[in-house]
């Protein structure tokens, strides 16, 4: 069962729609859904279940109290505050110690807190501010006990994988641990925890406070969404990847690769429909993305190598299956090579041919000629014991 939840409230919510005057709920459809349609056009499935933290007031009221009965949390001027004192494992995932976790909270020492870590469960809200009725006064929860509230309610006490980016290990994960632990009575909370590397621009993190950003939709006017797919699959979950022009060129010129492969097994019956031993191997291997993906590449060249149907058939099988574990390459290579940018595509095949046909008949003039209008046109033709390649350099 895979969740993912929203959280449709905190602090930026609440302003962004005081100043536009509408509902908070106004703001978080509107971005819910360009979110999900974003997710759409990766090819990343829906989730099971898409809890959202309006939703699961009762449950998050429930889970302060328990934490309150349970001596692990505090009320103080009309907040309630987790007392990190009371889980000495405190700081065990991120590694940090105290100091630091103080500095990284990067939040202010408020004096009703009884020690500088202790972070908020709930908090009061003005008259103009979004508010639900609980023991503490009307009010709205703090971030990190919305997650564990919607965790047990629809994954129950222990969850089997929890993911995240690799900045919200701290304070973000190490708290919901926290309390989660303290809030069932000690048993585990997450048996594995998956973080994900972030994204570079021009070699500095990608993020909305400095405007170094690149939007999903921008990306999606220069090439299909299985290409900026293919780019974040080509390194490892765990490590960050710069996201340049130049590597959504080379993912489009090795989709192409793939795609012309399929385009050339033609209407042979694929035969195997279980991805090849390497391929698995790699993806066990802590979901070893860039090396499934050379598997792939392997398998490419063996089809272009390929005599017979019956290899032809096993390849064509074998490189269905990975792509489909991967969520690529699964459109018919007609429909890959069918309109738009794709029309350059087959005009380069199409020149690419008119090459080989000039070198099969020594005039060495015209294929000189073409090689040199590709490469005008950033394409490199690449002769090899496997046949004729070409790619985009840019």
């Amino acid at each position: 069962t895979f969740v993912r939840n929203i959280t449709d409230i905190d602090d930026k919510i609440n302003a962004a729609a005081a100043a536009a005057g509408v509902e908070i709920g106004e703001i978080t459809t509107r971005y819910e859904q360009a979110y999900m349609d974003d997710l759409a056009a990766l090819g990343v499935a829906p989730a099971d279940r898409t809890p959202r933290v309006t939703e699961h007031m009762e449950d998050i009221i429930r889970a302060i109290s328990d934490l309150i009965r349970g001596g692990h949390a505090y009320e103080a001027e009309g907040h309630v505050l987790f007392d990190v004192n009371s889980y000495p494992e405190y700081g065990r995932l991120s590694g940090r110690d105290r100091r630091e976790m103080i500095a990284g909270a990067r939040v202010e020492v408020a004096p009703y807190k009884r020690d500088a870590a202790d972070f908020v469960l709930w908090k009061p809200s003005a008259d103009d501010q979004p508010g639900w009725e609980s023991p503490w006064g009307r009010g709205r929860p703090g971030w990190h006990i919305e997650c564990s509230a919607m965790a047990a309610a629809h994954l129950g006490e222990t969850i089997a994988i929890h993911a995240g980016g690799s900045d919200l290990q701290f304070p973000h994960h190490e708290n919901e641990i926290a309390q989660s632990v303290c809030w069932h009575g000690g048993k585990e909370y997450a048996r594995y925890w998956m973080h994900n590397g972030l994204l570079n621009l021009d070699g500095q993190k990608m993020a909305k406070s400095t405007g170094n950003l690149v939007n999903i939709r921008d990306v999606l006017e220069q090439v299909p969404g299985e290409v900026a797919r293919y780019v974040l699959l080509s390194a490892h979950y765990r490590q960050p990847l710069d996201w340049t022009d130049e590597v959504l060129a080379q993912a489009r010129s090795t989709l192409d690769r793939v795609y012309r492969a399929l385009e050339g097994l033609g209407a042979v019956e694929p035969t195997d429909s279980e991805p090849s031993v390497e391929f698995m191997d790699a993806l066990e291997d802590d979901l070893n993305t860039p090396r499934a993906l050379a598997e792939v590449a392997e398998l490419v060249r063996a089809a272009n190598k390929a005599e017979t149907d019956r290899e032809r058939g096993a390849i064509k099988g074998q490189l269905l299956a990975c792509g489909e574990l991967l969520g690529l390459f699964q459109a018919d290579p007609a429909e890959w090579f069918g309109g738009g940018a794709d029309d350059e595509s087959a005009e380069i095949d199409a020149l690419v041919a008119q090459r080989q046909a000039a070198r099969s008949n020594k005039d060495f003039a015209t294929a000189d000629r073409i090689r040199d209008e590709l490469a005008a046109r950033g394409i490199v033709i690449e002769d090899s014991a496997d046949g004729v390649r070409w790619r985009r350099t840019g």
